[in-house]
């Protein structure tokens, strides 16, 4: 197989913007009381800065040198300050390029998730990253992609969840019940043979997709309704199609290949998660142990999350270093 264009997608958003933040709390004040939902995505956490996306640039450009284009999803005009916007290898999208106008504007990541496919220029094969992934070592297309041209996607086993049938009340965390929720709609409409996806989660990753899956989601009869719903959700609720959705769609058409990221111990192709780690353990002190354990390891890729537990020193932490991990600046930046 020739090694196709591969493009990647970041969204990114700056939370100490005066006017988002204003916005923000209007849609919040106003929507709040009406939801069906709690809206656990109003912390900050999901929005502040640390710097995250000029590393995982830097991270890109040194070890995944092939990417053919890169797209930076943001709303509110907003851009980082640092960014080389004349560099010809990215583009800045805004949500009105990509998103209805009634849906604006938004808060809602999933819901741009939804409304990916509409970047002008986009190619077929594309990867997408949360801002806090970072490429680890040099990584080829065929991490992502196979010889038969199918989606690698790596997952994780999740026993805490329900078998279907239960109820979504038996989930213990929004994010895993859209993970169900994406899940039971896909084993609804192909069928039981696709029940032991159920019990699969997506690893914290830099994933690969197709725009044309994507499309094909997207316009299903029996999606495309519940789609244009989320979409016009300004904040995350926890019945919601997670981005999960598009990797089972694959998987049920051919066009994927399920494999599994283990324990960090046993394989280097674990995808890790550095903040997760020692925020597990319930202890930031392991911060540095768990640095050096991702030193020690080398796994391909590796995630540090932010969240309302991350303490200001713990950033400090984290920015300090993603500095001497990365330290040279790329062609992104001023």
């Amino acid at each position: 197989m020739t090694t196709p264009k591969i493009d990647l997608v970041y969204m990114w958003v700056d939370g100490d913007d005066k006017e988002w933040l204003e916005t923000k709390n209007y849609w919040l004040k106003k929507i709040k009381n009406e939801a069906p939902v709690r809206h656990d995505s109003a912390v900050s956490a999901r929005w502040r800065d640390n710097d995250e996306l000029k590393y995982s640039l830097r991270s890109a450009e040194k070890f995944a040198p092939w990417i053919n284009h890169i797209y930076l999803v943001t709303g509110f005009g907003q851009v980082p300050k640092w960014l080389n916007t004349k560099n010809k290898k990215i583009t800045v999208i805004s949500h009105e390029q990509i998103m209805p106008a009634d849906a604006l504007p938004t808060f809602n990541s999933v819901a741009i998730e939804m409304c990916l496919m509409n970047i002008p220029n986009l190619s077929e094969h594309f990867l997408l990253a949360n801002d806090d992934m970072f490429f680890n070592k040099p990584v080829s297309p065929e991490y992502f992609y196979d010889k038969h041209d199918r989606a690698i996607i790596w997952y994780s086993k999740n026993r805490n969840f329900p078998a279907i049938g239960y109820g979504m009340e038996m989930v213990c965390s929004d994010y895993k019940q859209t993970i169900l929720v994406a899940a039971n709609k896909i084993v609804s409409i192909f069928g039981k043979k696709y029940r032991k996806y159920v019990t699969y989660a997506p690893a914290h990753n830099i994933d690969p997709y197709f725009k044309s899956t994507m499309l094909n989601t997207r316009n299903h009869p029996l999606l495309s309704h519940d789609i244009d719903i989320q979409i016009r959700n300004k904040f995350r609720t926890n019945w919601e199609l997670q981005r999960w959705i598009f990797n089972l769609y694959d998987i049920v058409h051919g066009k994927a290949v399920f494999k599994r990221a283990r324990h960090f111990k046993k394989s280097k192709h674990f995808i890790y998660n550095l903040v997760h780690y020692y925020e597990c353990k319930n202890a930031p002190t392991y911060c540095e142990d768990a640095e050096n354990r991702l030193l020690h390891v080398s796994p391909p890729l590796f995630c540090i999350n932010d969240t309302d537990r991350t303490s200001d020193e713990t950033r400090k932490k984290n920015h300090r270093f993603l500095e001497e991990k990365f330290p040279n600046k790329s062609s992104f930046e001023i």
